[in-house]
């Protein structure tokens, strides 16, 4: 039984990360559709990867409302930390549209041309308000997770999914998108984010708000960042994983079309594995329940193999294809980039599957620190990768090998680094 309450908590987690990345598939094959279609794929794909990256610490902020907010107290804490640390990363994203830093970043670090620069200066402008909004849409998040009203975080993603694909189709012909292609991805993205908010808002006073205790001990700031700062490292590393192989991708040959091909590839290969990271959240939400560990285990290992089986049907057969050709409208020559990538992607699950069952049990623990090291270990090996495999090997698919590699090693850190504390825990125990 305990199974199935983690399935009614994760499915829509899951299908809510499903949603978004078919969401971002519209959003291709719209971008697909523009005149100039391989520049703005690359543009906007550069711009959001920096973008992204920025706005990824914040998005560890449900894991403090999941675990901490407790009372309402608590919640204001963690909401004015969220829109501070959202305020200081907007303030560095506005530095790279507006200062000669974005012009190393984006010409001397890319090696773009100055048609593709000034496109992706230009969506960088527009995407500033990105880490302030994450940092608010995953704290409201995140109550509603702790509260097991994951239902209306799919509903969130549900609505503003339909507001994208809206957007992308009423805006395509205009004139306003045909003439400055790259509005079109920008103006889809904010609609999104402005139903997702809506949505989130309203999920909270109805179903958080009134069931939250109205006094209690608020945690300092000073303990916010201890215990956030672990989170936000992994995440800002696993953000500047996309920038740092765009770097290397765009400077060997073919680099735009390489940068295009990414952009298909990142968000395609998404959708069969991007919920499995919604496991760390099992072992917080279901932290009172007994044997809980013993079980998510379990539910873990069959949730990463059943990712796995997914993505070879979808990428190792002939649907492969049909999505790259007929879904997302791409030439063969696009398409082609995509294979290997996609067949790389696809041993992605087994080691999220196992990196989000040990990030879950030191959530639990209040053993953030424990998390610090896969960081650089990550960011090491993708950077290491990069520089040994040859220039002979296509971008795209050292590109995602090195990422592979990451991930692995990430993994195989974050379990090292949580059992060696537990046995530790339990050496000092005994003695």
């Amino acid at each position: 039984m305990i199974h199935l309450q983690f399935a009614r908590f994760l499915i829509p987690l899951a299908l809510t990360l499903i949603a978004q990345g078919f969401s971002g598939q519209f959003l291709n094959g719209g971008m697909a559709r523009l005149p100039q279609a391989t520049q703005v794929l690359a543009s906007y794909g550069v711009a959001w990867g920096l973008a992204d990256f920025l706005a990824s610490p914040l998005s560890q902020v449900n894991q403090l409302s999941l675990v901490l907010a407790s009372h309402h107290p608590a919640r204001r804490q963690i909401h004015l930390f969220a829109l501070l640390g959202g305020v200081l990363l907007a303030s560095i994203l506005a530095s790279l549209a507006l200062t000669p830093l974005g012009d190393w970043v984006i010409y001397q670090g890319h090696g773009l041309s100055a048609e593709v620069g000034e496109s992706v200066r230009s969506a960088l402008f527009w995407l500033v308000p990105i880490p302030i909004l994450e940092g608010i849409n995953r704290s409201l998040a995140g109550l509603l997770m702790r509260a097991r009203r994951t239902q209306v975080v799919s509903y969130a993603t549900l609505a503003s999914i339909a507001a994208s694909i809206a957007a992308v189709f009423a805006l395509l012909p205009t004139p306003l998108v045909q003439a400055q292609p790259i509005r079109l991805p920008l103006l889809v993205s904010y609609t999104g984010i402005a139903v997702y908010l809506g949505v989130l808002g309203w999920g909270y006073r109805r179903w958080v708000g009134p069931g939250l205790a109205p006094a209690g001990e608020a945690p300092s700031l000073a303990y916010l960042c201890r215990f956030f700062w672990p989170l936000a490292l992994v995440m800002a590393i696993q953000g500047l994983s996309r920038p740092l192989i765009n770097f290397f991708v765009a400077r060997g040959p073919e680099g735009q079309e390489s940068l295009a091909a990414l952009a298909v590839v990142y968000s395609l290969a998404h959708l069969p594995y991007g919920w499995v990271n919604e496991l760390r959240s099992l072992a917080p939400a279901f932290r009172t329940e007994p044997r809980s560990l013993y079980h998510i285990r379990r539910f873990a290992a069959g949730c990463g193999l059943l990712s796995f089986a997914i993505m070879a049907l979808a990428f190792w057969t002939p649907l492969r294809g049909f999505i790259l050709g007929h879904m997302l409208g791409l030439d063969l020559v696009l398409a082609g980039r995509c294979q290997w990538p996609l067949f790389l992607f696809s041993f992605f699950p087994l080691a999220v599957a196992l990196r989000a069952y040990f990030h879950g049990v030191a959530l639990i623990q209040h053993r953030t620190r424990a998390l610090a090291p896969s960081a650089p270990a990550r960011i090491g090996i993708i950077w290491a990768v990069l520089m040994v495999l040859p220039q002979s090997v296509p971008g795209a698919t050292r590109g995602v090998g090195a990422l592979l590699s990451g991930f692995v090693l990430e993994a195989g850190v974050v379990w090292w680094g949580v059992r060696a504390g537990e046995n530790s825990g339990e050496q000092r125990r005994s003695g």
